[in-house]
This record gives C-alpha cells, structure tokens and sequence, in this order.
C-alpha cells in the first residue's frame, strides 16, 4: 500500500493536535507504542511531533496522519501485518 488514502479507514478525530491524537490514544486504547516521526505505516513515512503514539485494538491500527493542505487526522485502519511489526519493533505500553 503506498497511500493511506488507498485504505479503509475510520477517522476518529479531525484537526487534532498530536498531543491531543496521543491523549486520545492512551485514554481509548490499552495498547498502545510510542515511535519516532519518520517510522513507515502502511508504506507511508509518518511525520509529527515526537513520540508519535500508535494505538492498536484487534486488528485495527489507530495512527495520526497529517494530510497536506487539510491537517491532521486520527485513523483507524485493518493492519495485521503492521501491528505485527510494530509489536516486533517495541515494548507494549
């Protein structure tokens, strides 16, 4: 994949902040990982302010996305095989 736009996705928040995307994920969901801007998602490089926090519920991956000209978005999108990776990579929260 190599557009978000390419995916299904839910958008769970518009315009937020990376903060704010980050507050929701740690309150919303109990796993949850910290990575740097610049880690690939979905053959996309994420950008942001550090850490970037990356939520996970079941299947589902729930991640910022800044969309040029029209902000940021928190998603949620069907990624198995991320999820796997990201557990791999780092420590669960």
């Amino acid at each position: 994949m190599s557009c978000i736009e390419q995916l299904e996705y839910e958008i769970l928040l518009q315009g937020a902040s990376f903060k704010e995307s980050g507050e929701y994920i740690k309150k919303h969901f109990s796993e949850w990982y910290e990575v740097e801007p610049g880690y690939r998602l979905f053959d996309s490089y994420l950008i942001g302010v550090p850490p970037v926090v990356l939520g996970v519920e079941g299947e589902d991956m729930i991640f910022p996305y800044t969309k040029p000209c029209r902000g940021t978005f928190l998603l949620r999108a069907r990624g198995p095989e991320e999820i796997a990776k990201l557990r791999a990579r780092k420590k669960k929260r």
